[in-house]
């Protein structure tokens, strides 16, 4: 066994143990109920920004909620294509819907958390919804993630949606990724570990906040500069120290599909990646690494072998690829990715190894496009 076989058999060794025990340790989810009356007066924020293909959808199944007393405050920043006519005609319908015509840009500040942040300041709520425009709402998600959140005593509540794959890219892509990010940052449990200041990220496709709290964590002006505001903002809260956080499953109560392309999903994580690992260089170069040592080294070795007739060569790495693929369609399936996502992790995988390393190129080239914006690399 040579250098590169151990690196890889190695590296498939640690991807496999640690997904298997992030599995077997993401447990916490909420479950569909019946709705309740007696809940509290709920703003639901939805930020747009050209948003024209799913905005409606979404807005029409949050106005669709099976809920007492509530609110959708939908902001558009400053869009440039259909979305704010689409808002306008579904506010004249439906006097729930307030509509926020989104400010110029403040400096020092990134489109997102600035969207949030208007929205927050225009609702009256007792519970604030951040929720984004990719997402669809069964009626009962309000009442269960708030009811959820009062029986546990939990302040900032965040659900994972069910992720919906359509094109081939979204199937070969999409999984590998967002395993790898299960991968960098733990179980759910771990997650949900008010002693573990390591492991914090909230998912910004949905984020539940009792208004006090969220407004003494210093709102989204907190990470007002933030790419990754849901990634930092957790890491807010739990260093804080005040309120419970929890992040949890929405079994199937939520769907997003965040990406339908290849363009699309290499420009979304290139904004993300390298800001999961804190823009720390060291850390950043440590995770392609090991992902490359998953995918391609394996593959690069089998074809190595195969040039060379050695099928005993073969072996380790068919193994490798095997395991790693067997790994992932584990996770894939508790997480309820389509069947057979683990076939393409290989590919995947490959895939993220180039955005991540173009995500840090961008960053520290202060070149990281994102909605017809450009931030620097320290946003």
């Amino acid at each position: 066994m040579d250098r590169w076989e151990r690196i890889s058999a190695l590296a498939t060794a640690v991807f496999v143990s640690r997904m298997l025990a992030i599995t077997a340790k993401s447990n916490a989810r909420i479950d569909p109920a019946p709705p309740d009356a007696g809940l509290p007066f709920l703003s639901i924020v939805v930020p747009a920004r050209n948003e024209e293909r799913q905005i409606e959808p979404c807005v029409r199944s949050l106005l669709a909620q099976a809920y007492p007393n509530f609110e959708v405050i939908a902001v558009d920043d400053q869009s440039n294509d259909a979305t704010l006519a689409i808002l306008e005609r579904l506010a004249a319908a439906d006097s729930r819907l307030r509509l926020v015509n989104g400010v110029p840009l403040p400096p020092d500040w990134v489109g997102k958390p600035w969207a949030l942040i208007q929205g927050a300041r225009a609702a009256r709520g007792d519970w604030l919804l951040f929720t984004d425009a990719d997402t669809v709402h069964d009626p009962r998600a309000a009442a269960c993630a708030v009811r959820y959140a009062l029986e546990r005593h939990i302040q900032f509540l965040s659900l994972l949606p069910t992720q919906r794959f359509a094109s081939l890219a979204e199937r070969a892509l999409l999984p590998s990724i967002l395993l790898a990010i299960a991968f960098a940052v733990g179980s759910l449990d771990a997650i949900n570990d008010p002693r573990r200041l390591d492991a914090a990220i909230f998912n910004g496709q949905y984020l539940l906040c009792e208004r006090t709290a969220y407004h003494a964590i210093g709102s989204h002006e907190t990470v007002r500069g933030s790419l990754a505001e849901d990634y930092d903002f957790a890491r807010a809260v739990k260093r804080d120290g005040r309120f419970v956080s929890c992040l949890a499953d929405s079994s199937d109560l939520v769907r997003t599909r965040m990406y339908r392309s290849a363009a699309e999903i290499w420009q979304g994580f290139t904004k993300n990646l390298y800001v999961g690992v804190r823009q720390n260089p060291a850390q950043a170069a440590a995770g392609i690494a090991l992902f490359a040592a998953l995918s391609p080294l394996p593959e690069w070795l089998l074809l190595r072998a195969a040039r060379s007739k050695k099928r005993r060569s073969a072996l380790l790495p068919a193994l490798c690829i095997a395991a790693s693929s067997a790994a992932a369609e584990i996770a894939a399936r508790r997480s309820r990715y389509p069947a057979g996502s683990g076939l393409f992790f290989p590919v995947g995988t490959a895939a993220m190894v180039g955005i991540f390393a173009n995500s840090i190129a961008a960053h520290l080239t202060g070149r990281v496009a994102w909605r017809g914006r450009t931030y620097g690399g320290r946003a």
